[in-house]
């Protein structure tokens, strides 16, 4: 599928996290894209090894960042892709959009990143519908599960889980307001009932919006139809002017995705939705806090189960606690037991002592999965928690991921790459804290058909 009047990837994301990142990597991959999901911005170098590609992906920690530490990263960014020539620059969100003015700021991403961009056009997509994430006059909803585990959708600032993120909690709906708070001062709203009334009446109504001079335009979603009549303003946007600068989740990815599929000269090559059994023990590190995730560590019944103490992580004595556990679980894979490290909830009850201690679990869990690996060779490993992945996949000095197979809608699993030849060709999965089933963690360890459980 690729873009034969173009010479290089014509579509560029960078996540701000790293499991947000790969869900965008497996969108595109599915579409038939070839792309590839680095680490950071290429040099030559590392382009020429690469090969030719359709689309290529940053994996970033920007949703953890200071509004100073983003502008430096994201400004390295926006120039490696720029350079590149690329139509689209996808600064890639979680779906619910939790941010704030001094942590992960969107205001400070499209700022920055929109010096690099040639089109006056700056697109949010405010949902992604297979993840049951919907955005309706310009409110996010998205959908949480109950104890019984059947989902139920909330306004995102009455969710049980994001109205109450210990460090970015979504306390407003309105995403015009919630950008706006981050510097983004004249947010025009593209409301669903556009799309309706067909591609000429939507890129007028858009074109009445521009001429407002807008920071950017907001867009509806409420299921695919919208994402492909939004594909088809993007492509003809990005075709006038790129780079085109578009924000939001995978549904960004999807949207231009589908535009490209209704023009495409070649076959999309079928990419594998089959994830096999794993070939040897399966290690999972959970360092997220969710509900959710706590109900995939209750379930993972095929799983040695280690509890870790983020306090006796994180204190005077963490070198020694982090070698015993080290120890323990090093000795069980070689064993051939499947083990689930995970870090004990009821230590992060109070939401500012969470807060303050966030940044220092990451780089313990970090450090700790390192340490692991380096002890006992693995084919695959799987990570839960956005930040804990960003912090901890960074550690491993690994360059890069490929897309592997899909294991639930927002989960991917991921082939390796790295120099290291113990570390290169590990399959990798990287899952946030609301993303997959109860049993998400044994599909890990028997292997999914994604389509076919995805139809049923």
């Amino acid at each position: 599928m690729s873009d034969h009047n173009h010479g290089g990837p014509q579509y560029a994301f960078y996540g701000d996290d790293f499991t947000g990142a790969t869900d965008t990597l497996a969108h595109l991959a599915r579409a038939g894209l070839r792309t590839m999901l680095l680490f950071a911005p290429p040099d030559a170098n590392r382009l020429a090894t690469l090969g030719p590609l359709d689309a290529i992906g940053i994996a970033g920690a920007a949703r953890t960042m200071s509004p100073d530490e983003q502008q430096h990263e994201l400004a390295g960014v926006g120039e490696a892709f720029a350079a590149l020539r690329v139509r689209v620059m996808h600064y890639k969100v979680c779906s619910t959009f939790d941010s704030a003015p001094q942590t992960g700021s969107i205001g400070v991403a499209i700022r920055t990143l929109r010096q690099y961009c040639a089109n006056a056009l700056v697109a949010v997509i405010g949902g992604q519908p297979n993840l049951r994430r919907y955005c309706v006059f310009g409110e996010l909803y998205a959908a949480a599960a109950a104890d019984d585990g059947e989902p139920s959708i909330y306004r995102i600032d009455r969710h049980p889980t994001m109205s109450r993120h210990p460090v970015t909690p979504m306390n407003e709906a309105d995403l015009c307001v919630h950008l706006r708070r981050q510097g983004v001062e004249n947010v025009q709203s593209i409301d669903w009932r556009c799309y309706a009334a067909g591609d000429a009446a939507l890129q007028a109504e858009l074109q009445r919006r521009l001429t407002l001079h807008p920071d950017a335009v907001l867009f509806d979603v409420l299921d695919d139809s919208h994402l492909q009549a939004i594909g088809r303003v993007l492509a003809h946007h990005a075709a006038i002017a790129s780079p085109l600068l578009a924000v939001g989740a995978s549904s960004v990815a999807q949207a231009y995705a589908s535009a490209l599929e209704q023009h495409a000269a070649v076959e999309a090559t079928p990419r594998p939705s089959c994830l096999t059994r794993a070939r040897g023990p399966v290690f999972i590190l959970a360092g997220s806090l969710s509900p959710l995730t706590e109900r995939q560590i209750r379930a993972a019944h095929s799983y040695l189960r280690i509890e870790l103490d983020p306090l006796k992580m994180t204190g005077d004595s963490a070198f020694d606690y982090l070698a015993a556990r080290v120890a323990a679980i090093a000795d069980a894979l070689r064993d051939g037991r499947n083990v689930l490290a995970f870090t004990a909830r009821r230590h992060a009850s109070n939401a500012s002592d969470s807060h303050r201690a966030l940044p220092q679990l990451a780089h313990a869990c970090a450090a700790l999965l390192r340490q692991v690996l380096g002890a006992v060779r693995l084919q695959r490993i799987g990570i839960a928690g956005g930040d804990t992945s960003s912090i901890a996949v960074r550690a491993l000095g690994a360059w890069g991921l490929s897309y592997l197979a899909p294991l639930s809608a927002g989960v991917t699993v991921c082939r390796v790459h790295a120099d290291s030849p113990e570390l290169d060709g590990v399959e990798l999965m990287l899952k946030g804290g609301q993303m997959g089933g109860a049993d998400l963690f044994e599909q890990l360890l028997e292997g999914y058909n994604y389509d076919e459980r995805r139809n049923v």
